[in-house]
């Protein structure tokens, strides 16, 4: 199956930082900011939705790679945003360049890859 998809897709996703974002209660930490994972979770979320209504009924896309800076911390109560940019396509392999910011500038940046894969025979691996 080919997929095609627009040049410089793009997607952003928001999110206001609690105390269940932190480092300290991801266990990342021991800090009340916003942890690493969730900010990489929210990412993942943008490049993921990016994609996802481009694709046929019965695929997604699952995260490969992940390679991301987080450059500032973010108080608890503060907006946050994660943008997703498809940079290049290989098949069905996916090239993002992910970005997070905050109220006050950019907090994080990084790249991530995502593979394109049909959701029920993806799943049907896993059981074992």
């Amino acid at each position: 199956m080919e997929f095609n998809f627009d040049k410089n897709l793009n997607f952003s996703t928001e999110m206001t930082v609690s105390s269940s974002d932190t480092a300290n209660s991801y266990g990342s930490g021991n800090l009340d900011v916003y942890a690493t994972p969730a900010m990489t979770a929210l990412m993942e979320n943008a490049a993921m939705n990016c994609v996802q209504q481009k694709l046929p009924d019965g695929f997604t896309t699952v995260g490969f790679e992940l390679s991301v800076k987080h450059m500032k911390a973010t108080p608890i109560g503060v907006k946050v945003r994660a943008e997703a940019l498809l940079e290049k396509t290989e098949g069905k392999k996916l090239f993002f360049k992910v970005e997070a910011f905050d109220d006050l500038g950019k907090i994080g940046e990084g790249t991530h890859i995502r593979y394109i894969v049909n959701s029920e025979d993806f799943v049907k691996k896993t059981v074992r």
